[in-house]
């Protein structure tokens, strides 16, 4: 599927949509590395399904966001991992909790900024509410978890 927008002319202000788009873009890469090793550490099935479902939003984050900065720029991204994956369950736990409320919070900016190209503007609302849906799943294994210790 390809996207095609037409952009403002004040360079800043486009130039701003991009820099947070290329940040959303290693957002994402990063999250789907750690979620492959959170899946790996994951203590039941259940949590593992539901986290591999996680991932696999993060993956289609990526993929449309990957189209939004193609169609902005006319190259490619290059996705970087700009987080270092916790080592153990709970720490995992606990910093894609973080994560996920600070991203929700960044997609919904991303969006206003945005406001005025309805499809740039659409894919990150959606995002948002993905990423705070990811953050209640991350919650409840915290507390989960927490009881089991």
């Amino acid at each position: 599927m390809s996207y095609y927008y037409y952009y403002p002319t004040d360079t800043r202000q486009q130039d701003k949509l991009i820099q947070d788009i290329q940040k959303a873009i290693n957002g994402e890469f990063s999250a789907i590395q750690c979620y492959s090793q959170l899946i790996d550490l994951a203590p039941t099935k259940a949590e593992k399904d539901r986290i591999r479902e996680i991932r696999k939003d993060e993956r289609r984050h990526l993929q449309t966001f990957s189209q939004i900065y193609t169609s902005l720029t006319g190259r490619q991204p290059d996705p970087q991992q700009t987080e270092e994956c916790p080592r153990t369950y709970r720490r995992g736990l606990e910093a894609a909790f973080r994560d996920e409320q600070e991203t929700a919070d960044f997609y919904q900016d991303i969006a206003d900024e945005a406001a005025m190209y309805p499809v740039v503007s659409q894919s990150f609302r959606r995002a948002a509410a993905d990423e705070q849906n990811h953050a209640v799943w991350f919650l409840s294994f915290i507390m989960q978890n927490k009881r089991e210790e």
